[in-house]
């Protein structure tokens, strides 16, 4: 499953679904207070460096891939649990933001691009 396939339609309700759900969260945990961010960003270090040692010749429908995809949904899941829509709205904010986009490429230079389809597969067959 690809992202770019995906109906611009459906894309721009994934997008809305982000912000709606960023939005309630942060207004009802005062800026995500309940997020311990040292050990997010220490966890984040953790699995990206992993995904990118991995990422060369990896399906983003591939077991494997979609095993780092659970993880960074469990990982994502601390600050709220996303929808499926804002899941793949995620995926679609890591691509559309100059820092996001440079902050994942800085893995892996096609870690965005994995994590679009990667993160797509498993929010269409496992959300």
């Amino acid at each position: 499953m690809l992202l770019s396939s995906a109906d611009p339609v459906y894309l721009d309700q994934c997008r809305a679904a982000l912000a709606a759900e960023q939005a309630k969260s942060l207004a009802e945990t005062n800026n995500w207070s309940h997020v311990d961010k040292a050990q997010i960003h220490a966890d984040w270090q953790v699995l990206y460096t992993g995904m990118a040692a991995a990422l060369d010749g990896l399906a983003a429908d591939s077991e494997a891939a979609q095993g780092w995809i659970a993880q960074h949904c469990a990982i994502a899941s601390r600050f709220y649990p996303p929808s499926k829509d804002a899941y793949i709205g995620l995926a679609l904010f890591y691509e559309e933001n100059a820092d996001m986009k440079a902050y994942h490429n800085a893995y892996h230079p096609q870690m965005v691009a994995f994590l679009g389809d990667a993160i797509y597969t498993y929010a269409m067959t496992r959300m």
